[in-house]
Formats: structure tokens, C-alpha cells, sequence
């Protein structure tokens, strides 16, 4: 049975980009980060996960471009994390490994392929979690009579 988390991330990544405006406007972009703003310490989210909760027009790619001018000392982008658990940060920032430093100093532990346990530390807002909810009782089941 496939990973219900799995296939929300594919759907997320078929989603069309926003145009360049789109994604370059001060809104857009302040959305992002107040979301990010409200990850725990020792919690993380993903860039798809963002991407899903913020609808139409956000992508997981479009997030990722967006954090990448995030204020260190305003918003954790520390804690905006790839879809595998991982730190999609190697190429961009040095040190390599800076924000898997950073988010183990939070307590977040990482396995031997550099990936956390994403059903140990998501964070998922609580008004998410409780739409979810919400969605989940008026499905109506397939085995009821």
C-alpha cells in the first residue's frame, strides 16, 4: 500500500509554477515565511508540505526558491527540509553540512544517509491538522451498510 504522505508529495509536484511576478511579489514570499516562522524548535516541515498548505500557486521548487532569501535572523529556514527527510541545502551554502548542524543542535537525529525520520519530526499546524481531521470523518466509508 503506498505512503499516503508519498503521494501528496507527488501531487505537489505536479502542480504548474507560478510566474516569476508570482513568486517575486512581497506577499507571495511573506506567506512563506510566516508559515516557516511558526515551525518548533526540533521540528521541521517540507518544502511540499509548504507548498500544499499555502494552495495555488506555490510549488515545492517555488518555496525552496523563496527560502533561499529568508532572513536568518527572523525566519528558521533551517527547518524547510526535502521531501526525504533530508537537507537539500549541499550545493548552496558552506559549510556543506551547516543546516544539518543547525537542526541537530536542535535535537533532530539524522541516519547514515544524512535523512530524519519525517513521521518523528513534521510539524504540521494545528489548524491543518484539524481540517484534516474534519475531512477524514465526513469521508463516508466504502464497508459501511
Amino acid at each position: 500500500m503506498a505512503d499516503p504522505n508519498e503521494e501528496k508529495e507527488k501531487k505537489r509536484m505536479s502542480k504548474p509554477e507560478p510566474d516569476r511576478a508570482t513568486q517575486e511579489s512581497p506577499n507571495y514570499r511573506e506567506r512563506v515565511f510566516e508559515l516557516v516562522r511558526r515551525i518548533p524548535v526540533g521540528r521541521v516541515m517540507t518544502y511540499g508540505q509548504i507548498a500544499e498548505i499555502l494552495g495555488e500557486g506555490y510549488t515545492p521548487r517555488t518555496v525552496g526558491f523563496v527560502m533561499h532569501s529568508a532572513d536568518e535572523e527572523t525566519t528558521p529556514w533551517h527547518r524547510v527540509i526535502n521531501s526525504q527527510g533530508g537537507c537539500s541545502t549541499q550545493h548552496i551554502i558552506l559549510p556543506h553540512d551547516r543546516q544539518q548542524r543547525m537542526l541537530e543542535a536542535e535535537g533532530i537525529q539524522f541516519d547514515v544517509r544524512a535523512r530524519c525520520d519525517l513521521k518523528r519530526y513534521r510539524w504540521t499546524p494545528e489548524e491543518v491538522e484539524q481540517a484534516e481531521q474534519r475531512d477524514e470523518q465526513d469521508q463516508p466509508s466504502l464497508f459501511s451498510d
